[in-house]
């Protein structure tokens, strides 16, 4: 991902897990880490997924 991080995390979660933008950023630093954390666990295992899947 280029750009802003944080942006880039509050596009995910808008269309990943329908959190709306303002939501996101209203989120104290403990919830929106929390929510960042779960994104990469998230990403990661997709990627685990697709590279079993193309063996």
């Amino acid at each position: 991902m280029e750009g802003d991080s944080e942006a880039n995390y509050a596009y995910y979660a808008l269309h990943k897990l329908k959190i709306r933008p303002r939501d996101f950023n209203e989120m104290d630093i403990y919830e929106k880490a929390f929510v960042i954390t779960a994104i990469d666990i998230k990403i990661e295992n997709e990627k685990k997924e697709e590279a079993k899947i193309k063996k």
